[in-house]
């Protein structure tokens, strides 16, 4: 039986400010830092074997500190990157609120039926993602920490739980928040979502 373990990032310089981010490349903020060194000395005694992140630094970073702790090194894997999410990147959720509040809470209900402008297509969102999770599967280790992003981390779930990818928004992982699938190939189980009490605040 493989164990893989989904986290999301570290807060990031655009998640303290409150921007939509998606393809936009930020940093790790100090607390995301801290909050990545938290998530490491909570896996020390997981046997993690195998790291895998998204290529944006904010995923990036909070990997390389896990990695550094465990002795361990960083495979980087692009269709693991968060959604685009078209033009609101860049937009504050204060704008949102006041510009396009409707708009944004049938996102959140259903992103299938109502898309943000200009989004990636959610249809090739969901393939790149089940491409890699059969590709996860494979991996010949059993314990893997997969580090992401919320959209990226919320639909692996979707597809782990045999989801539609219109139920993405229905739950949520705070940052560095730790999900697990235990999975023998052909069955997957999800044993938690979004374990997150070991987490800088």
């Amino acid at each position: 039986m493989k164990k893989i373990y989904l986290c999301r990032h570290g807060e990031s310089e655009y998640n303290a400010k409150k921007i939509v981010q998606g393809h936009i490349d930020t940093n790790l903020t100090e607390k995301g830092i801290k909050q990545a060194q938290s998530l490491a000395e909570f896996l020390k005694d997981k046997n993690i074997q195998k790291i895998v992140s998204s290529d944006l630094k904010r995923a990036y970073q909070t990997a390389k500190t896990v990695a550094e702790v465990l002795g361990l090194t960083v495979h980087v894997d692009q269709r693991i990157r968060e959604m685009h999410f078209g033009t609101w990147e860049g937009l504050s959720y204060d704008w949102i609120y006041q510009n396009a509040k409707e708009h944004f809470y049938n996102w959140l209900s259903n992103p299938v039926k109502h898309p943000l402008p200009q989004q990636e297509d959610i249809f090739h969102f969901e393939k790149r993602l089940r491409l890699f999770w059969e590709d996860v599967k494979k991996i010949p280790e059993e314990n893997i920490l997969i580090v992401g992003h919320g959209g990226s981390i919320q639909g692996l779930l979707c597809i782990a739980m045999n989801l539609g990818i219109d139920c993405l928004w229905k739950f949520r992982h705070d940052n560095t928040g730790l999900s697990l699938v235990i999975s023998n190939g052909s069955k997957d189980e999800v044993k938690f979502i979004n374990l997150s009490f070991y987490i800088e605040k």
